[in-house]
């Protein structure tokens, strides 16, 4: 059992379509709170971080590579939610609610500053690797470079954000887990510092039972772990209200094995859940899957 503290970021600059904003709201609505509650935690709701619609903010680069949008207001809003999570008790689990993938910045560098006499690893869990920089970033969205600027690559303002001198987390205590759409420069990157990545050719080759076990191996050094959970890892089947769909992602089944194996390690420390857009779902359906992979992650089982 443990005190969860539900935080939205209804942040969509980071993203290329609009929509993500609205995720925590969808969340909350597909009853988060009251999917926990019963597996004998103790839910509290922070509310939201305000964030400023992309319409009131100069995006600084356009649409053009070789820039990153918007990212003087992502960088504040994620030095926001770094101070807030970092001053939240060790003994909370912060469940972050996006809100796009770029707000990760942010609630990565919190969990690293919350608990510093711990080690803690990052598992990124998505379909897309993050590991674009702004001068690789074939669209300029910062939604595809968190991990890269956590890594201590890119920006200088998003980087600082993290409120971390150097980079935020190293190279081996990061884990990926479901890639199936890769941009020849992350391609690069991960090759380049050895990362450990495993695509979805690794799931159907192994089974996620195999790679989730790997993946842990690869951070059995550390003590806490962030789970980064992005909703387009799933098949566009199972979760259709995500701004970046990409066919061939994990099963619903494959899903939830993945969330009970990790809750089965006793080392989920905090969680990210973004990218879930309600504009692109059906019936909220989405973010209900969300909703229950996040039980299975807090300790549901079937028997």
């Amino acid at each position: 059992m443990a005190e969860l503290a539900l935080l939205g970021v209804p942040m969509d600059l980071g993203a290329g379509r609009r929509g993500v904003d609205m995720g925590p709201s969808a969340l909350r609505l597909a009853r988060l709170a009251d999917t926990l509650e019963p597996l004998g935690h103790r839910v509290r709701d922070l509310g939201n971080l305000e964030v400023p619609v992309p319409e009131s903010v100069a995006d600084g680069v356009g649409a053009a590579a070789g820039g990153a949008r918007f990212a003087p207001a992502i960088a504040a809003i994620c030095a926001l939610l770094a101070d807030t999570v970092a001053g939240l008790p060790e003994a909370t689990v912060p469940v972050v609610l996006g809100g796009d993938h770029a707000l990760s910045l942010g609630s990565v560098a919190g969990a690293v500053r919350r608990r510093p006499r711990r080690r803690t690893g990052v598992l990124w869990i998505d379909a897309h690797a993050d590991l674009n920089t702004p001068a690789s970033s074939p669209s300029g969205n910062v939604h595809g470079m968190p991990l890269a600027h956590l890594l201590g690559h890119g920006d200088a303002a998003l980087r600082s954000a993290t409120g971390i001198a150097g980079p935020a987390i190293a190279t081996t205590d990061v884990a990926l887990i479901g890639l199936r759409s890769v941009d020849a420069g992350e391609r690069a990157f991960i090759r380049a510092h050895d990362l450990r990545a495993f695509s979805m050719s690794d799931v159907d080759r192994l089974g996620i039972a195999a790679v989730t076990a790997a993946a842990l191996e690869a951070l059995a050094h550390v003590e806490d772990l962030h789970v980064s959970f992005d909703a387009d890892v799933l098949d566009p089947a199972v979760a259709p209200g995500v701004g970046t769909p990409v066919p061939g992602g994990l099963g619903y089944r494959e899903a939830h094995l993945l969330m009970e194996l990790l809750a089965a390690s006793g080392r989920v420390a905090s969680v990210d859940l973004v990218e879930v857009n309600p504009i692109l779902d059906h019936g909220n359906r989405t973010a209900g899957v969300v909703a229950e992979l996040t039980a299975s992650l807090f300790g549901r089982t079937i028997l």
